[in-house]
């Protein structure tokens, strides 16, 4: 959708139509629901819209038991004229909250997450982060027509790195000086 409005817009510009500034607009994207239904079984388990480990909305707490679609979650995006160039979350920072979630509304075991719930008991503090796009956020800012432009050693539509020729085979004896080993999973009978 991103990419049919910057088209639109653009078609707009060469008609003469002003849409666009030179100056930067920054936007917060805020408020997006904590669960979403699920896509694989109809009436099945509520999926998380970030990750499992988002905080919900305080000002929506009341509404886990009763009413969980309709929570909000306390996830965000940054925009910079139309283009995300980042996103984060606050993270559930206590236990019964996060043992909750995942066992009665993501209907996961939480038991590989012991680690983590024992970690939340002791007394984590709120956190949260947020991830930016670097390499986008230079290209909105360098104006370019592609955010290849700005990366440093782009890969190739193949999606190989031309500088270093990665992804490459490797040879026995380096697999072996770095205690790496493999296993062919190829079902096809073909070679990777």
């Amino acid at each position: 959708m991103g990419k049919i409005r910057l088209e639109v817009a653009s078609h707009l510009e060469m008609r003469g139509v002003k849409l666009r500034s030179n100056s930067n607009n920054f936007l917060w994207v805020v408020d997006f629901p904590l669960f979403l239904p699920s896509e694989e079984v109809d009436g099945g388990p509520l999926q998380s819209t970030h990750h499992p480990f988002t905080a919900p909305h305080p000002d929506d707490e009341h509404l886990l038991r009763s009413s969980p679609l309709d929570v909000r979650g306390l996830h965000y995006d940054l925009v910079l004229n139309g283009s995300e160039i980042g996103g984060g979350s606050i993270r559930i920072h206590q236990s019964e909250l996060q043992e909750y979630i995942l066992k009665e509304i993501l209907q996961e075991d939480p038991t590989n997450l012991h680690h983590l719930l024992k970690a939340l008991q002791c007394g984590a503090p709120p956190h949260g982060g947020i991830a930016l796009g670097l390499d986008r956020l230079m290209s909105i800012l360098c104006d370019t027509n592609s955010i290849r432009d700005v990366i440093a050693f782009p890969k190739s539509l193949g999606g190989k790195d031309l500088m270093s020729g990665a992804p490459s085979s490797i040879s026995q004896k380096e697999k072996e000086m770095y205690h790496i080993g493999t296993v062919n999973n190829n079902r096809s009978g073909r070679g990777c």
